[in-house]
């Protein structure tokens, strides 16, 4: 792993694909544990464009059957949330009367997941989880108020990119993820 040069910040290596895929083995893992056994049929819900890798790799390793959906929402300019949260895409499958896991690829300030969860609870889900595959617990906003059941891996408050994650649109197509190098 080399540093990594996009439009103008430089990032250097942070976590290896290798460790990434263990963490994903081990959320799947509570996943299967947590769904195999229910009646219902989850909706796995993809927040596009970051959680596509996780997501795929998640679907690879769940053995219950599952429905697939997206929403693609937006709070990021360049490398800091605004906190205002944009529907870019609403919703592509029902989730009225349905188990809901949220899909994140990662929970920094919170913001986004109370809206998703605030959101999900009005179109009629009957429950709603979340995994994310990093989680920067120090930028948390919402502790106490807003769960997050499924964490792959804590994360310090940096700004990270790669495997999904990007900036402003590039490098989400990295394996490995990165970290802003200062």
């Amino acid at each position: 792993m080399d540093k990594l040069k996009v439009w103008d910040k430089t990032f250097r290596p942070y976590i290896k694909y290798e460790e990434i895929s263990k963490d994903i083995d081990a959320i799947a893992e509570r996943l299967n544990q947590d769904y195999s056994l229910s009646d219902d049929i989850p909706v796995i819900l993809t927040v596009l464009n970051g959680s596509i890798m996780f997501t795929g790799e998640i679907l690879k390793r769940v053995t219950f059957p599952c429905v697939l959906g997206c929403i693609k929402v937006k709070s990021y300019e360049g490398t800091t949330s605004t906190g205002k949260i944009n529907v870019v895409c609403p919703l592509t499958c029902d989730v009225k009367g349905k188990k809901v896991i949220i899909i994140e690829d990662i929970v920094d300030t919170g913001h986004t997941l109370k809206f998703l969860r605030e959101y999900l609870d009005e179109q009629g889900a009957s429950e709603v989880k979340t995994c994310t595959l990093f989680f920067k617990k120090e930028s948390f906003k919402y502790d106490g108020q807003v769960p997050v059941e499924y964490v792959a891996r804590e994360i310090e408050n940096k700004f990270i990119l790669g495997f999904g994650l990007d900036y402003d649109e590039l490098g989400r197509n990295t394996k490995d993820v990165y970290i802003l190098d200062i």
